[in-house]
């Protein structure tokens, strides 16, 4: 899992950076309930941002205007954001996958990658259902999805949706090959139940403010804290799960997927892939963290697959044989 921190200045991004963020999300807290910063923002953070570290625009709540969201999503490529996040409120379904398209056709020929995105707490608003993420998405042609909150009285993502929801929407995106990312007022109690949804992103901002407080600046110390947090459970050095992880020997001559350094979505996507491509063949995964194995374990489930052994590595990493 990533952690991405939201930012609304320069101070705030270099905060993140020196707490260890991966993504540094740029957004204005103050344009309605979620809005844009202003470009040269951007372009200040992208300026400053170490070359493996991703920087992400959030434009918002965006209008119901196809060729507005398509430029503005045009200027966040050319200003060499990682992606950029078009979120959506009161608005039809149709509507939202029309915007989507039009934007991925904007980014076209760049590297930015297109995030769509729904609202736990739309139903407040009258808006679109956030269970309608997933299938936004793909309709829409985005790379990742993201899932978030617009209520800033106290509830958070789990109070709209329930942890095993999220999960399945989680699942559901990483077999489609997106991304995924939850956000929302989550805390550091909520790493437990974030970390057995085991999205690619975790996204935060007033867990890692002064006090606690979104309202305040960015704490790097704050941030390094999430992190270490995070980092505990994806190395299942604090278990998030019920049962012991058991191991065994394997043997040899099966199609190898190396998930070492890939995303959880594009192990699963190759897996799929590959059981698409011949069912008989025995698959051995190579894993780096504890989520992603528990994700690979569901999956196998939810498709009739046998995990016919596991091995842990000296390096710490985990060989799993997959029978179709």
């Amino acid at each position: 899992m990533m952690l991405m921190v939201s930012v609304q200045n320069l101070p705030e991004a270099l905060e993140a950076l020196r707490g260890g963020a991966d993504i540094v999300d740029i957004k204005n807290l103050q344009e309605a309930l979620v809005g844009s910063a202003h470009p040269m923002v951007a372009k200040e953070v992208r300026a400053i941002a170490p070359p493996e570290k991703h920087v992400s625009i959030t434009l918002g709540v965006v209008p119901n205007q196809a060729g507005t969201v398509a430029m503005a999503c045009y200027a966040a490529a050319q200003l060499h954001a990682t992606s950029v996040k078009v979120g959506f409120m009161k608005t039809d379904y149709a509507l939202a996958v029309v915007v989507l398209r039009e934007c991925k056709r904007a980014l076209e020929g760049s590297e930015t990658k297109l995030i769509g995105s729904l609202f736990a707490d739309n139903p407040l608003y009258g808006g679109l259902d956030a269970r309608q993420t997933v299938a936004m998405c793909k309709e829409g042609r985005c790379d990742g999805f993201l899932v978030d909150t617009l209520t800033k009285d106290g509830r958070n993502l789990f109070d709209f949706i329930p942890e095993r929801e999220l999960r399945g929407m989680v699942m559901e995106g990483k077999e489609a090959g997106m991304s995924t990312a939850l956000s929302g007022h989550l805390r550091l109690q909520d790493l437990d139940a974030l970390a057995r949804c085991n999205p690619d992103i975790v996204g935060v901002r007033g867990a890692v403010c002064q006090k606690g407080d979104r309202v305040t600046a960015v704490a790097w110390e704050a941030v390094a804290e999430f992190r270490h947090q995070l980092l505990l459970r994806q190395t299942g050095e604090v278990a998030v799960r019920e049962g012991p992880f058991t191991a065994a020997a394997n043997g040899n001559g099966w199609v190898v997927i190396d998930g070492r350094g890939k995303s959880c979505a594009g192990i699963i996507a190759a897996l799929s892939e590959q059981m698409a491509q011949d069912s008989r063949a025995l698959v051995e995964v190579i894993i780096s963290d504890v989520l992603n194995t528990y994700d690979l374990i569901v999956w196998a489930e939810k498709g009739a697959h046998r995990i016919v052994s596991q091995r842990r590595e000296p390096d710490g990493s985990l060989r799993m044989l997959v029978q179709p």
